[in-house]
């Protein structure tokens, strides 16, 4: 009976975790929908003052609501510029729980002798985020390994937080049509749910070590098998300073060039060579090595493409470089785009030659003409008004990361300052490009990791 208590109490503080979680969500949720009312029948809303209660809503809970917003806040038109700007501020650092709970969660995981099978293991959180913590630890060959320990009772807290999500965005759907959320919505349910499977995790910190094996300038974290289940993910730890401390203490442009140049390879590398993207290029995911390298970090977010998705995307570059309309309705059709009018494929092409733009010459130069911070900003603005004008259009599930990885990659490059020659790194791998040789590379690669198949549509959906 004694043993069973720990985990009763548990239940029942989720439990009543859960219900104040609720209250404090739908208050949130509850305040887009006053607003969005409001505007239909002509009332002047203050989105700015509301965005920021949110922010505040949202900061104090762990749990993926954080992520999504943190996510949406980068994605365009996802959401309004006011809400986008005050979630973009979201750090994923919540309050570590205590060592009570990390004591009893490694016994749910490991044993009752856990502490057995380390040499040390640190009481304090080494890092906390929405899902879960990191504690440093040492096996008794003196190994340092990082210990990724997931909160409890997760999957019922993804549940509750996508319902509140999709209430969320169709509330703002009603109010601007520019973008139809649906398969948005689907594709991050698909992904978080994949984010709570720590196997699914380690699999993918085996692919990455594989693909970018060649790579010598970005580490990827080794897992310890004997030591990781579905909720706790075991891997060597590596040492680096974040993107901040290392800009504060060395900001030459030679380092700021090498950090951007290892960014470019982290996340482009394995695209183009086996049609698989790091979906989360958020600055908290990856530290700086000493030698300006960077080591490459939470695997949860991983989007693995059809090379027919990653042809389309080389498409419609070479239909940037040429002008080429009707090689950019092919790629636009090939990703999944429907009902793509002339006119609606004049507005998306303002799109993607903001985000080609850096890539179409042959020269070093920084990722962004401009040096206004508020340029992106403008052409999304133009963008959105000229898909309102159109009729909106609805983005394909594949889509969705691939855009937010341009976006988050080119928010880095600007902080950065880089001035490289972004046209030759893009060409090297792109030339000569091979949609069956990338196929061959990818089911090797993931039958090599022992990386699961997707989680069924049907089961990411809420």
């Amino acid at each position: 009976m004694a043993d069973k208590l720990p985990n009763d109490l548990d239940r029942a503080s989720s439990v009543f975790g859960e219900i104040r979680r609720l209250a404090r969500t739908s208050g949130a949720v509850g305040g887009i929908a006053a607003r969005v009312a409001g505007e239909r029948f002509g009332f002047r809303v203050n989105k700015g003052a509301h965005a920021e209660d949110l922010r505040a809503v949202l900061g104090g809970l762990k749990g993926p609501l954080m992520k999504v917003a943190q996510l949406l806040s980068t994605i365009p038109d996802a959401l309004p510029p006011e809400y986008a700007a005050e979630l973009a501020q979201l750090q994923a650092n919540a309050p570590a729980m205590g060592w009570s709970f990390v004591r009893r969660r490694m016994a749910a995981e490991l044993g009752p002798d856990w502490e057995r099978k380390f040499k040390s293991f640190g009481r304090e959180a080494a890092a906390a985020a929405s899902l879960g913590q990191v504690h440093r630890g040492v096996l008794p060959d003196g190994t340092v390994v990082a210990c990724k320990l997931q909160y409890p009772d997760m999957a019922s807290t993804v549940d509750a937080d996508l319902r509140q999500l999709r209430v969320a965005m169709n509330l703002y759907h009603r109010i601007d049509n520019a973008i139809q959320q649906d398969e948005i919505y689907k594709e991050l349910a698909e992904r978080l749910r994949e984010e709570l499977d720590y196997a699914r995790e380690a699999s993918h910190l085996r692919l990455y070590r594989i693909m970018l094996g060649d790579f010598p300038s970005v580490s990827v974290p080794e897992p310890v098998a004997g030591l990781s289940t579905s909720r706790l993910l075991t891997m060597r730890w590596l040492d680096g300073e974040s993107f901040r401390q290392r800009l504060e203490r060395d900001a030459s442009e030679e380092s700021r060039n090498e950090i951007a140049r290892a960014l470019f390879g982290a996340w482009y590398r394995p695209l183009y060579r086996y049609g698989i993207i790091h979906g989360d290029p958020h600055l908290g995911n990856f530290q700086v090595r000493p030698d300006d390298g960077l080591n490459l970090l939470d695997f949860g977010a991983i989007r693995i493409f059809r090379p027919k998705f990653v042809r389309g995307i080389i498409d419609l570059y070479e239909a940037m470089q040429h002008d080429d309309t009707e090689r950019a309705h092919h790629a636009y059709e090939t990703w999944g785009f429907t009902d793509i009018t002339k006119e609606k494929m004049a507005v998306l092409n303002e799109w993607a030659k903001f985000l080609y733009e850096p890539l179409l010459q042959d020269r070093v130069r920084s990722i962004q003409q401009s040096n206004d911070p508020t340029f992106g900003r403008a052409v999304l603005e133009k963008v959105h008004a000229g898909l309102q004008r159109t009729g909106g259009v609805k983005p394909p599930r594949e889509f969705v990361l691939i855009d937010r990885s341009a976006v988050g990659l080119g928010s880095a490059f600007l902080r950065l300052d880089a001035k490289l020659n972004w046209y030759r790194m893009f060409h090297e791998l792109i030339d000569n490009f091979n949609e069956a040789e990338l196929a061959e590379r990818q089911a090797a690669a993931l039958a090599e990791a022992h990386v699961p198949p997707p989680i069924p549509q049907s089961h990411a959906m809420v």
